[in-house]
C-alpha cells in the first residue's frame, strides 16, 4: 500500500497505522520461513499475498489460529487459496 500525495495527512496516518498493525500481527502469526515466503509472494503476486494475509488475520481474530503457522502450513494455505488454472483442450479436425 502506497500513500498517494493527494491523500490528506489524517488518511495517510491511518493507512500507516493499519499497515503497521497488519505487519505486527503477521510477525506473531507466521514463523520466520513463512514470513519470508509471504514477502517473496508479495513481490510477484501482491493480490494473492493480500488474500493470504487477510485469511490469516481473520482466522486468528476468530480464534481458529492459536499459534504461528509454519512454512509447510503456509504452502498448503497458498495451494488452497490459489485459483485453479484453466486447462484448454484442443480438438483437431
Amino acid at each position: 500500500m502506497s500513500v498517494s500525495p493527494s491523500d490528506n495527512p489524517e488518511e495517510a496516518k491511518r493507512r500507516e497505522a493499519e499497515l503497521a498493525m497488519r505487519q505486527k500481527a503477521l510477525m506473531v502469526l507466521l514463523d520466520q520461513d513463512a514470513r519470508q515466503r509471504l514477502m517473496n509472494i508479495r513481490i510477484v503476486k501482491p493480490d494473492l499475498a493480500l488474500a493470504v494475509e487477510n485469511y490469516i488475520i481473520t482466522a486468528a481474530s476468530a480464534g481458529k489460529l492459536n499459534r504461528a503457522l509454519s512454512d509447510e502450513e503456509l504452502k498448503q494455505l497458498l495451494i488452497n487459496l490459489q485459483q485453479p488454472k484453466k486447462q484448454f483442450k484442443i480438438n483437431r479436425l
